[in-house]
């Protein structure tokens, strides 16, 4: 059962010459562009952007907290 495996799963044809005249076959769709190649980065550099971006929505709460009096700093002496 597993002695011609080789041979049976040999992909190759022989096909002989080819006709020139011969219609070419059609070119495979294109597969739909996925996230990495609409916004063109790679993993650590979303990774990074997504931490700098909590890092400044933090800081922006933060200082709308202390602006509007919610929350304020404590006095240590």
């Amino acid at each position: 059962m597993l002695d011609n495996l080789r041979d049976q799963a040999s992909f190759q044809e022989d096909e002989g010459p080819k006709d020139p005249n011969a219609p070419k076959p059609p070119k495979p769709r294109k597969p739909r562009g996925s996230f990495d190649q609409i916004i063109g980065m790679t993993a650590p550099q979303r990774f990074t952007l997504a931490v700098m971006l909590l890092i400044i929505v933090s800081l922006l709460g933060m200082i709308l907290l202390f602006v509007s009096g919610k929350m304020v700093l404590p006095l240590i002496f």
